[in-house]
């Protein structure tokens, strides 16, 4: 290796790792600030003098803490299942059907791609809480996402196109008919679009905190941690520890899932777009 390209290797890797370290400081505050007594965290010490993992106890104590959290999980995790299962069948018919209109029809899901929900909120809550009375509730936030979302319509399709049309010829050949093809030769080699799919979903429904605030608001029965965390932060609002703590759980199931599944997220995302 010359001197030219040490220096350019040197150079790029202390970029990246400057980068890593712009992103990654304000977890590690977060997490030792969690981890403080409570005069501790409000003072200018950057690590605990004692490290006070009971914190964590007295979050999971909150009342309607661990409610939240199934919440939250009955949101992501269901919303994210009927996500995948009702964009999949779209996202194909789009991406190997040829059929009148298709061309329009990818379009309207481009154009709802860009149409903020705050634009249609209204007449939705009119339609969700005044006429089937599901206010206080998470399902009208769950039940829209069993008839598909635009973006994982959209990025499952620019995915299946990358699949080689022979592999769908041969099993035609054999026999298949579309749904056999689709679940037995598509959906196996897609695995990595619909993983970034998922994950992208979850992603979204757990952090959502426009929609709880919504519908859920009056029903503290029914709120997330993403807006159950407000409150949180209103009751303790000198307890930064319990605070940060709080907001470490949040986060903790996000990133655990993104470390596991990191790349077929990554191979899915890549491979989108490689075909118009």
């Amino acid at each position: 290796m010359n001197r030219t390209a040490l220096l350019r290797w040197v150079g790029v890797h202390a970029l990246g790792v400057a980068a890593a370290l712009f992103f990654l400081l304000p977890f590690v505050f977060v997490l030792l600030t969690s981890l403080m007594s409570d005069q501790q965290a409000l003072t200018r010490d950057l690590t605990p003098d004692t490290w006070e993992f009971g914190n964590y106890a007295k979050v999971f104590d909150t009342p309607g803490f661990l409610t939240w959290w199934k919440n939250s999980l009955l949101y992501a995790g269901l919303g994210t299942l009927l996500t995948v299962l009702s964009s999949i069948p779209v996202a194909y018919a789009l991406a190997r059907f040829r059929f009148r209109g298709r061309r329009l029809s990818l379009m309207l899901v481009v154009s709802m791609m860009m149409l903020p929900p705050q634009v249609v909120i209204i007449p939705m809550y009119l339609f969700w809480v005044k006429q089937l009375d599901l206010g206080g509730t998470l399902w009208p936030l769950i039940i829209p996402m069993a008839f598909g979302d635009a973006f994982s319509i959209f990025l499952l399709r620019q995915f299946l196109l990358t699949i080689p049309d022979e592999y769908l010829d041969a099993a035609r050949v054999d026999g298949c008919g579309e749904l056999r093809t689709l679940l037995k030769v598509v959906l196996p080699m897609a695995k990595p679009g619909i993983a970034a799919v998922a994950l992208f979903q979850f992603f979204y429904c757990w952090n959502d905190y426009f929609g709880p605030q919504i519908y859920a608001s009056e029903n503290p029965a029914a709120w997330t941690l993403s807006y159950g965390l407000e409150s949180f932060k209103g009751a303790h609002h000198t307890d930064w520890n319990l605070t940060m703590a709080a907001t470490v759980l949040v986060m903790a199931p996000v990133i655990v899932l993104f470390f596991f599944a990191q790349k077929a997220f990554v191979e899915g995302v890549t491979l989108t777009g490689v075909k118009g």
